[in-house]
């Protein structure tokens, strides 16, 4: 993901989905659709009122998981 923070950050400011991990709750995966099919998924972990990111990688699939918010 070299190159791309502008991809990352907007996808942390403005994602089209936010689903909780089922492994841990207080994970969250955003997404947004680079190209049809493609995502782009930010893995976040909020356990408390802070968060910081843990990871960033492009996808072709949306995980399962509680879908907490939806564009």
């Amino acid at each position: 993901m070299r190159g791309r923070e502008a991809d990352v950050q907007s996808v942390l400011q403005i994602p089209e989905q936010v689903r909780r991990s089922r492994g841990d709750p207080t994970v969250l995966l955003l997404y947004r659709e680079e190209q049809p099919g493609r995502w782009l998924c930010a893995v976040a972990k909020q356990p408390n009122d802070e968060g910081f990111l843990i990871t960033t990688y492009p996808t072709d699939a949306i995980k399962e998981g509680e879908r907490i918010w939806s564009r």
